[in-house]
């Protein structure tokens, strides 16, 4: 019997039928045009290895785990950070269209000019004293979130000549274990750069991308202080939102 692509290998070589991944939704390991993915990914068969009650039982990521300003990315520190404040919300649902409740969302982006406060990001970009660029929130009974941040800027990095990265917010959602974790990009429409952009371009189903797309919201648009994004999440099934790899998120825009 031959063995799935897919499956996943225990170490005495049997293998696990799991999740199978959507190669049309989802970005292979090893993109020519995103270079630094043929450095990371795995060479072997990966090994599936049983998750022990440390694994599963800790650590709870509960309510408890989200400050009160913590879906707030403008309130802080001091004093507000510079650049065009927006709102960004949606839903995230399983397979079926259904809500998915308590699921901790994490978020972390650049700032208004590109730079993300990270000892390893020097590009000579203005540094905001005034923003982190880090957030989270649970979303609700509704499986809804919401942010408030700062329209993110673009910047460069070095995959190719003069290669911009076009403006995006990261996501991470948690599932009820630790191990549990998904993690992806939310980007703005009409963004001029996405043909030059391999992480963008490395989602092979066109249709996909555009899950990876914001649309703006007037209706959630603040007057006189705020624009608004909805950004709907799709964790499986035929509309499934695109995910990273472990390895891309450990390495990401470098």
């Amino acid at each position: 019997m031959s063995t799935p692509p897919d499956a996943a290998h225990t170490q005495s070589g049997l293998y696990v039928p799991g999740y199978v991944r959507d190669h049309d939704t989802h970005p292979p390991l090893d993109f020519p045009g995103y270079k630094s993915t043929a450095l990371r990914h795995p060479k072997r068969p990966l090994t599936l290895l049983p998750h022990m009650l440390t694994e599963v039982t800790s650590p709870v990521l509960g309510q408890d785990r989200v400050g009160e300003l913590d879906h707030d990315l403008t309130r802080q520190h001091e004093e507000e950070p510079q650049g065009q404040r927006i709102i960004v919300h949606g839903q995230v649902r399983d397979s079926g269209g259904k809500p998915v409740p308590s699921t901790l969302v994490e978020v972390w982006q650049a700032n208004a000019g590109g730079r993300y406060r990270h000892a390893r990001d020097n590009w000579p970009a203005p540094l905001d004293p005034h923003f982190t660029g880090v957030g989270r929130t649970m979303t609700d009974a509704e499986g809804r979130y919401r942010f408030v941040t700062i329209r993110p800027g673009a910047y460069p990095w070095g995959n190719h000549p003069n290669a911009w990265r076009p403006a995006h917010i990261h996501f991470s959602l948690f599932g009820r274990a630790f191990t549990q974790r998904l993690v992806t990009q939310m980007y703005f429409p009409d963004d001029p750069l996405f043909f030059q952009d391999p992480m963008w371009n490395s989602v092979p189903d066109p249709r996909a991308r555009e899950r990876m797309l914001s649309s703006y919201d007037h209706d959630t648009t603040e007057p006189s202080w705020a624009l608004a994004y909805r950004w709907d999440i799709v964790l499986r099934g035929r509309e499934q939102t695109p995910f990273e790899s472990e390895e891309e998120i450990l390495e990401d825009d470098e």
